[in-house]
């Protein structure tokens, strides 16, 4: 792993990029804050000025991620405005983009077991990204009659739950997890088949 350095004066960023170097090679667990000051270039008592501990850079690690995930699934959902349909799988898609560009910060925020209600602004970056999929679920979900429609969370949740297997099995490579299928088209097909069962999709769609 290359060191990523201290510089320009922003060792708290500096700190930041080292851990996700070292997330990335060894997970959130996998790592001491005195590795992390080393990767930076500065002493174990420099971090401290700036992280009270280890699960502190993982926190913040962990909300800058949450902002990234939150733009780039509103951008997603921004971006096509054909159909309430296509901005919902655009969501999903956008969901399994993140995952492989930022591995690093997605594994800090949803592997290394913080508390996401810990601190405001974690918990705040963290609903930012699942409203814009329960907006995108409330939308579709509009089309179902009242009476056989599901809570928008509960859609959400699904989705959320299914996007987050297709990653964890098959778009991060884990152990004896393999496929014939691209994890793309494993989600999007697993989306149809559960709209499909909401009713939303016509059954030879």
């Amino acid at each position: 792993m290359s060191k990523r350095g201290y510089h320009h004066g922003n060792l708290r960023q500096a700190l930041v990029d080292a851990a996700l170097g070292l997330i990335e090679a060894k997970g959130p667990q996998g790592f001491t804050l005195s590795e992390a000051a080393k990767a930076a270039g500065v002493t174990p008592a420099a971090v401290y000025r700036h992280f009270q501990g280890r699960e502190d850079l993982l926190e913040e690690i962990a909300r800058q991620g949450f902002e990234i995930f939150a733009d780039l699934m509103q951008y997603a959902y921004d971006k096509d405005q054909s159909s309430a349909l296509a901005r919902f799988e655009a969501v999903g898609r956008a969901y399994l983009a993140f995952a492989r560009k930022f591995p690093g910060q997605y594994q800090a925020m949803f592997e290394a077991g913080l508390s996401l209600n810990r601190r405001p602004e974690l918990a705040s970056a963290a609903e930012r990204g699942k409203a814009v999929l329960e907006r995108a679920a409330e939308e579709l979900s509009a089309h179902i009659p009242p009476e056989k429609r599901p809570p928008a969370q509960m859609v959400t949740a699904h989705i959320w739950a299914m996007s987050h297997g297709v990653v964890e099995l098959y778009a991060r490579g884990a152990p004896g997890a393999r496929s014939p299928f691209p994890p793309e088209d494993l989600l999007e097909t697993g989306i149809g088949i559960y709209l499909r069962g909401l009713g939303l999709l016509p059954p030879d769609s």
